[in-house]
């Protein structure tokens, strides 16, 4: 079956109407947008249907220690913190500090503050400062494309095999596909694709996604467990 071509007003509107069977609302994730958007920090989080869905990935794997690189107002954040057992906890990293103390404020507003932690600092460093056998369950991207390889493999190393890796934004409009297309984000983008690939250790794919905030994409990745 063939289906017509779309624009984002479809994509929204679908977006809204799904939504408002399957995602009841939030108060404390409606007040970190809100928040957010008062001090001027840019659009970047996920879309609410994707926070659900990583919400539910969460849940489904039982993780109970998560990664997130790239807070910026702690939106995913919550989404991700809320699939946490009562033990469970996130770490996250956020390079500005500015960035870091709205997203604290949103992570208490919500009632996660004993479950989720922020370090504010370039990443990369504090990645490298974390010890293997930490054993997160879930790693989740989503910070300057320019560096997806070096934190994809500093995740690799500390999600226990078997584990998730998510990358988002990976799709671009399609542009990530387009030979004529350039620039630091696409370009970040398909030198993750080709460490991948090359990467017998690692089962991943990519899903393209249309909605609310336009069409793009994640990538799907696991570590893939020893076989003997």
């Amino acid at each position: 079956m063939a289906f017509t071509s779309t624009s984002q007003t479809d994509w929204t509107r679908s977006d809204i109407y799904h939504n408002s069977f399957l995602i009841p609302p939030n108060n404390a994730l409606t007040a970190a947008l809100k928040l957010s958007e008062k001090h001027g920090l840019p659009p970047y989080a996920v879309s609410e249907a994707q926070g659900k869905f990583l919400n539910l990935l969460a849940q489904s794997i039982q993780a109970r220690r998560m990664l997130e690189i790239g807070t910026l107002g702690g939106y995913s954040t919550i989404w991700l913190a809320n699939a946490l057992p009562e033990d469970g906890e996130l770490l996250t990293c956020e390079i500005s500090k500015d960035f870091a103390m709205i997203a604290q404020i949103n992570i208490d507003n919500a009632g996660l503050t004993d479950k989720v932690k922020i370090i504010v600092g370039p990443a990369i460093t504090t990645l490298s400062n974390i010890k293997s056998n930490a054993s997160f369950d879930l790693a989740f991207i989503d910070a300057d494309k320019q560096s997806n390889v070096e934190y994809f493999i500093q995740a690799k190393r500390l999600v226990r095999k078997g584990g998730v890796i998510i990358v988002d934004n990976v799709v671009r409009n399609g542009r990530v596909a387009d030979p004529d297309q350039s620039d630091s984000n696409i370009d970040g983008v398909r030198k993750l694709l080709e460490y991948i690939g090359d990467d017998p250790t690692i089962e991943a794919t990519t899903l393209g996604t249309v909605g609310e905030k336009g069409y793009d994409g994640f990538l799907y990745a696991i570590n893939k467990p020893n076989i003997s």
